[in-house]
């Protein structure tokens, strides 16, 4: 038997791993079902029927991450122009980073912070870049020309008419082939002559495949990862071959491209997140190979299928755009709509939580989580390194997928902690009671673990210390599991609360406060010498970030202890910490709640992070139902006073408190202000709704958090859950409030919620959850107790029944 029909005969999988080993995380993204398991046909939702992004004309390459259409399957990432004769095509992998673990301490007891290839902190960097040629095909030659994403089926499409032919571009991430797919086809008649150049971007050499069927490249980074691309064409008529380092194909009916690639990194601390053993050209090859050996209708079928395994979790509609909004493409319809005195376009505003989950589901699957950039990259030199940023932004790509029905998709982010963890808790360890550091504990000891503010996939810190950090990272995987009641997520993440507390309990520092109500005096638990990201003095004692931070850890610490039965002396040593733990008051002077422990305001007003508001959201120890009214007031008066003026990132945590306190037109002013087009390098989102991050006033950057966050928000505004309550349109715009639905949306306790609306009331709701679980529910001043029947739902109508 032949190689091709070993492949063929065996599926992707046994091909695989017949033919080399393969690092963790590509074991499981490889699983893609044999030829004889895959769906017949694609099932495609209709165009007419799928939320849609489009545009008239196809994007340019300088200008692609503001132009170019995203395409993902959890490790590999690509963004393309779609130009109908020479198509660029970005290809990333999520695990191709240079650096190391950084282990080593500046002059000032801090991390360095540089994009060093060997042992340094390193950087996020491009896999490949890749141009389809149709030279026949020119802008003058073509017309009917259209662009798609297609947030409904996963795929990017290009059509057009030429010498009055159809064509069709199909491009595509693949989870189960674990390959990008490049599909050209056309309506009959015509034929496809042209050429696919994969080109790498450090001066890789490009030659071809064994066969004549594809080129590849590999090399390798200083710091020992080894990595490798692949290009492999199969074609319907014609012939195809290759010519030095591109493929060529001519007089083709159908053409499908196939591109592959792979490092040799390994989420393993043990050894040092490399497998020497791993062959990336040799799984590449393979991977291309049996994707190649499928007919173009069966691999679009199987990854179809399986992305709208996902994508269907959740629907929402927030009202019916107008015909002409419909008439317009994409990149005219954000521009309108941020016109002054345009009308709401509830359409597109539900397409942009559709992207938002779309991007979720390219970007989280089965490798790294998502960082500053996720999968999407236009250089090798990206702003911060496009590394994990932990106060704020990692975790605001987080928020999305427990509520929006994508729980899976926080896999990614839990498996990269419980990776890191022990590289963190070393360099903790040995690094942080430095005695150039001015965060270090007060005491002279330290325990658990930290991180700083920036961290890599190699253990490794970035920039300054941060020693909330590891109790914010504790707190978002808390919250997932508060969502799920997933024990076993509970069992794997209880050792880094464990540290995390550890940590705490040796750094928390005794003051005396007296309070100025009563004028009684007592002593309190404090942070240590810190700082409020990012601004103000750095040795400041009992910042509010901080104390809000560990206020949460140490509720979900007990939770977790209590739930997995361990550690009930530990448990109760955590509480006596916590019944001490200053909480913040509101200033006597300016009325806003406290960042610092003083009346006075030690930073700037208008700052772009919320860091004192922490406690409002993403926490909510500050909330409307059991808070007392002053300190609602003075968090109202504080979020006001920062503005509603900020980056992507900022409004969307503006927009999420906003929400939590239930005003709904502010929360909605912001989604507005993030959906406004990036004109000039300002702030806004670009044509493809990325979010664009000015940097000065002639550059700016892509940063994914706003595409997560503002979603977020979003589902906010319909739906609210803390343990035992879900709130139903709690923040619902005028915009919104005609009518219109949503489902699946998540809930903590296990529970999943669809909620329909007219007239801006509910007017339907049912509660999905484990027989037995309950809840209040609550829609305006209405509420009533739920608990799960053994049918796992129950629906409720609040207007019908008062």
């Amino acid at each position: 038997m032949t190689r091709r029909g070993a492949l063929r005969g065996a599926g992707a999988l046994g091909a695989l791993l017949a033919l080399s080993a393969l690092p963790e995380f590509t074991v499981a993204a490889a699983a893609a079902p044999g030829p004889e398991h895959r769906p017949r046909a694609p099932h495609l939702v209709p165009e007419d029927k799928a939320v849609t992004l489009w545009y008239g004309a196809p994007g340019t390459e300088p200008l692609i991450m503001e132009q170019g259409l995203p395409l993902g399957n959890g490790r590999l990432g690509g963004l393309t122009t779609g130009d109908p004769a020479h198509d660029a095509l970005y290809l990333t992998d999520a695990t191709l980073w240079t650096g190391g673990a950084n282990a080593v301490l500046g002059s000032d007891g801090q991390f360095p912070y540089e994009a060093a290839t060997d042992t340094g902190f390193g950087t996020f960097g491009l896999l490949a870049k890749v141009y389809l040629s149709l030279p026949a095909h020119t802008s003058g030659a073509v017309s009917g020309y259209r662009r798609t994403l297609d947030l409904s089926n996963g795929l990017v499409t290009t059509s057009y008419v030429h010498g009055g032919v159809t064509y069709r571009r199909e491009v595509y991430a693949s989870h189960p082939d674990d390959v990008v797919v490049v599909r050209l086809t056309q309506s009959g008649g015509g034929a496809y002559t042209g050429t696919l150049a994969l080109t790498g971007t450090r001066g890789e050499a490009t030659g071809a495949e064994p066969g004549g069927q594809g080129v590849s490249f590999t090399s390798a980074f200083a710091n020992g990862l080894r990595y490798a691309a692949v290009a492999r064409a199969a074609a319907g008529g014609g012939s195809v071959g290759v010519s030095g380092g591109t493929v060529t194909f001519t007089g083709c009916r159908e053409v499908v491209l196939v591109l592959s690639g792979g490092t040799t990194y390994s989420p393993d601390a043990a050894t040092g997140f490399m497998n020497p053993g791993a062959d990336p050209l040799a799984t590449a090859r393979a991977k291309a190979a049996a994707a190649t050996a499928v007919a173009g209708s069966a691999l679009l079928a199987t990854h179809v299928a399986d992305y709208r395994r996902l994508q269907q979790t959740m629907t929402v509609h927030l009202g019916t755009s107008t015909a002409a909004q419909r008439a317009m493409d994409t990149a005219a319809r954000l521009t309108a709509r941020a016109a002054d005195g345009s009308a709401p376009d509830p359409e597109l505003e539900a397409s942009y939580l559709q992207f938002g989950r779309y991007l979720m589901i390219c970007g989280s699957r089965g490798s790294l989580p998502l960082n500053l950039q996720g999968l999407w990259l236009d250089r090798n030199d990206p702003a911060w390194m496009a590394d994990y940023h932990t106060d704020i932004n990692v975790q605001m790509n987080y928020w999305l997928p427990d509520r929006a029905g994508l729980p899976g998709c926080f896999d990614a982010f839990t498996d990269y902690c419980v990776s890191q963890w022990p590289s963190w808790q070393d360099a903790t360890a040995r690094l942080f009671e430095d005695s150039r550091n001015g965060f270090r504990n007060s005491s002279g000891t330290v325990a658990g673990w930290t991180v700083a503010i920036s961290t890599n996939p190699y253990g490794g810190n970035g920039w300054w210390w941060h020693p909330a950090g590891s109790a914010w990272l504790c707190n978002a995987l808390f919250d997932h599991y508060a969502y799920t009641r997933d024990t076993a997520h509970l069992a794997r993440i209880y050792p880094l609360l464990k540290g995390a507390c550890q940590f705490w309990e040796a750094r928390l520092v005794t003051t005396t406060v007296t309070d100025p109500d009563t004028g009684v005096t007592r002593q309190v638990l404090v942070d240590d010498h810190d700082w409020s990201p990012e601004q103000g003095p750095t040795d400041a004692i009992g910042i509010t970030y901080a104390q809000e931070m560990v206020w949460q850890l140490f509720t979900g610490y007990r939770e977790a202890a209590a739930a997995l039965g361990r550690d009930a002396g530990y448990a109760a040593v955590i509480a006596g910490l916590q019944e001490r733990l200053y909480l913040p008051r509101i200033s006597a002077t300016t009325g806003w709640l406290e960042e610092w422990m003083t009346d006075a305001n030690l930073g700037e007003t208008t700052h772009r992070h919320l860091s004192p508001l922490a406690g409002l959201f993403p926490g909510d120890r500050i909330n409307l139902q059991d808070s007392p009214p002053s300190l609602i007031a003075g968090a109202t008066a504080l979020l006001t006073a920062r503005g509603m003026i900020s980056y992507g990132w900022g409004s969307a945590w503006r927009a999420l408190c906003w929400a939590r306190l239930k005003n709904a037109e502010k929360a909605y002013q912001l989604v507005q202000a993030v959906l406004k087009p990036s004109v000039n390098h300002s702030n806004g989102t670009g044509i493809n709704m990325f979010d664009m991050y000015q940097l000065s006033g002639d550059s700016s950057t892509f940063q994914i958090d706003a595409n997560f966050g503002t979603p977020s928000a979003m589902v906010e505004m319909l739906v609210q859950s803390r343990p035992g309550r879900i709130e139903l349109l709690p923040a619902l715009p005028a915009a919104w409030a005609a009518s219109g639905s949503v489902t699946g949306v998540g809930a903590r306790g296990g529970l999943t919620v669809d909620v329909a609306w007219a007239g801006g009331a509910v007017t339907t709701a049912t509660v999905r959850g484990p027989a037995g679980a309950t809840a209040t529910v609550v829609a305006g001043a209405w509420s009533t107790r739920v608990t799960i029947p053994a049918g796992g739902a129950v629906t409720l109508r609040p207007t019908r029944t008062g």
